[in-house]
């Protein structure tokens, strides 16, 4: 089976599967994993006592050497699976499922929703407090419901379409390549002392990685808008996310928030307070309306389904185009 085949059999495992709780109670996952090599790369280069220009210069080799091992471990997982005939196909569709977020994603918004409705504000901010960064105490029920709609979005860009998108290209080596970058970029890529020097390579790299993948998710968001609510909300998603995109404080998280902040009507990012600070940021879809509720994140993951599927469908025409 080549890539394609292989990555629309894995977006259907994962759709249906995601990540059992028992697997990854017995086992580490690989991303797991990486972290802990990542940490350990980081605690014997990145030493405060160097000059910010050595650190940076370490941040470089401590990168390249991560993508570097994690190109030539899936290099070697190719390999052994082209030699295993139909064991080896199956293997390297579930090796492509573990790496993608479809249900666990879709699984850890809907608690949102859910702890809402069913345990009022403390239950919708204990479950968005397991998604997003920000300070839960500081959230009223609209910033709840649209911290999770911000996550979906952005989650749906780097945890879904990015992964797909690399292991389509370039198979195996450029998915564990790239989620060895994400996860690099989710532990040192931050603006603060310890870090800023170091992790500015995986950082900006990651921007780059994710590049195309959010510009795609835009798209994607702004079909399953139209399929779930027609044109009028597929030209809001695709007109706020080409212009509203650029007003996140990120160079790529903007277009799938934008486009699904069309989508639903809703004015989303804006001032959040993380560890007591308060980041100030522009609104996406400012006109919009700030009132959110359970309604919203349910209706947000309607078209993530929706979105979903037409990844799939683009997976099936590029089969049917190679063919």
């Amino acid at each position: 089976m080549d890539h394609l085949a292989v990555l629309l059999a894995a977006l259907v495992v994962d759709r249906v599967v995601g990540d059992p709780d028992w697997l990854w109670r017995r086992f580490s996952h690989p991303v797991v994993l990486f972290g802990h090599v990542i940490s350990f790369a980081e605690k014997r280069l990145n030493k405060p006592a160097d000059a910010g220009s050595t650190r940076r210069r370490k941040g470089k080799i401590a990168v390249a050497g991560l993508l570097l091992a994690a190109a030539l471990c899936g290099w070697a997982l190719a390999r052994l699976f082209a030699g295993l005939g139909v064991v080896g196909t199956v293997l390297e569709i579930a090796v492509v499922a573990v790496f993608l977020a479809q249900k666990s994603l879709a699984d850890h918004v809907l608690a949102v929703a859910t702890g809402l409705r069913e345990n009022g504000l403390e239950g919708g901010r204990k479950a968005v407090s397991m998604i997003v960064g920000r300070d839960p105490e500081a959230l009223d029920q609209s910033a709840v419901c649209r911290a999770s709609i911000e996550s979906l979005a952005e989650n749906f860009s780097d945890g879904i379409v990015a992964p797909a998108l690399w292991y389509a290209v370039f198979g195996l080596p450029g998915l564990l390549a790239y989620k060895m970058l994400n996860t690099a970029d989710s532990m040192i890529g931050h603006l603060n002392e310890r870090y800023t020097d170091f992790g500015r390579a995986a950082a900006k790299l990651d921007d780059l990685a994710n590049w195309p993948a959010a510009r795609l998710s835009a798209m994607l968001i702004a079909a399953g808008a139209a399929l779930v609510k027609g044109k009028d909300a597929m030209r809001r998603a695709a007109g706020t996310a080409l212009r509203d995109s650029g007003l996140h404080r990120s160079p790529n998280a903007g277009w799938p928030e934008a486009a699904m902040a069309g989508a639903l009507d809703l004015a989303l990012a804006g001032p959040r307070r993380y560890h007591g600070e308060v980041v100030m940021e522009a609104s996406l879809n400012a006109s919009g309306s700030g009132k959110a509720g359970a309604r919203h994140i349910e209706e947000a993951l309607t078209i993530y389904r929706r979105a979903l599927d037409c990844l799939a469908l683009l997976a099936t025409a590029g089969i049917l185009v190679s063919y």
